[in-house]
């Protein structure tokens, strides 16, 4: 059973619905509006860096070391979300794996439609490595859209013959942009965050006559042999539960070494209410337990 946190983040949402019958600028700026004020923890260090030709922001948690670093694609259906939304999360993230963590402000649509957010995610990992940390020693995770785009961005640097990092991790991903699982029907009365409307305007607005089956644009129907350990974290509560679902079962065929964890009663992402949902905090530990081990 949910906590009583998780609960009141819920009822919250229900109460508040964040983007219902919005376009996706108006939604873009809702997200935006409602991270505005928000205080950024005293003893994190935040460090804005030109990633290749990306903005991005080096996040720093106390006891974060240098021979490790994780890049973070932040979600918002590749038409939202930014370095302020996401963070809070990276915050957690670093803390959690003693890792700085790069947040990629990666260029969204419609301005930019695919695959402007797979050549940024490129970046800024070829970034990283030129600034001379080792590939196995790096991870780059994602959520929501930007799970998607983390495993995006590894088949592309496979396909390109870079040396891959140590592991990815997708927290709610994003992986088909067709929505042909069947939990975008099962569950869409308790997804409290994510709507059809919302994907299908998303969908739209990054493939932008690109074909949705591609696969760095739905990752679900990739060859994914080849990619390093996966991490995937979903809830039951979420219309993309079967994207997890699925995909993790084509990456264990393609001989990929993926973990799925499936949480019950959990919503879309989270993980973004760890400073007030032990549900959360417990999770971003299981990424740091996942992670620990690879970085070795």
């Amino acid at each position: 059973m949910a906590s009583a946190e998780l609960q009141i983040a819920v009822q919250m949402l229900r109460d508040n619905p964040p983007i219902q019958g919005k376009t996706l600028l108006e939604m873009r700026a809702s997200m935006q509006a409602a991270v505005a004020n928000l205080p950024q923890p005293q003893d994190v260090e935040c460090e804005t860096v030109d990633a290749g030709g990306v903005p991005a922001e080096w996040v720093r948690a106390p006891g974060s070391r240098d021979d490790r670093a994780l890049i973070h694609l932040h979600g918002g259906g590749y038409v939202m979300g930014s370095l302020d939304t996401h963070r809070g999360l990276a915050t957690h993230l670093s803390r959690a794996t003693q890792a700085p963590v790069l947040l990629a402000d990666y260029r969204l649509a419609p301005e930019n439609p695919y695959p402007a957010a797979v050549e940024d995610g490129l970046a800024s990992y070829r970034h990283v490595v030129r600034s001379g940390m080792d590939p196995g020693r790096i991870a780059i995770s994602g959520d929501s859209a930007g799970g998607g785009l983390a495993v995006a961005t590894l088949i592309s640097l496979r396909d390109e013959g870079d040396v891959l990092p140590a592991a990815g991790v997708c927290i709610s991903p994003w992986m088909d942009l067709t929505q042909s699982g069947e939990s975008y029907r099962t569950q869409a009365d308790v997804d409290v965050m994510v709507t059809a409307d919302l994907l299908e305007k998303a969908s739209e607005a990054y493939a932008k006559g690109s074909d949705r089956r591609a696969p760095t644009v739905s990752p679900l129907f990739a060859d994914l042999a080849g990619l390093p350990p996966l991490l995937l974290q979903v809830g039951t509560a979420e219309v993309l539960l079967d994207d997890s679902r699925r995909f993790a079962e084509c990456a264990e065929k393609a001989g990929v070494d993926v973990t799925l964890e499936v949480a019950d009663d959990m919503i879309h992402v989270w993980h973004s209410f760890a400073d007030f949902v032990p549900e959360a905090q417990e999770a971003i530990a299981r990424i740091a337990d996942f992670l620990e081990p690879r970085w070795s």
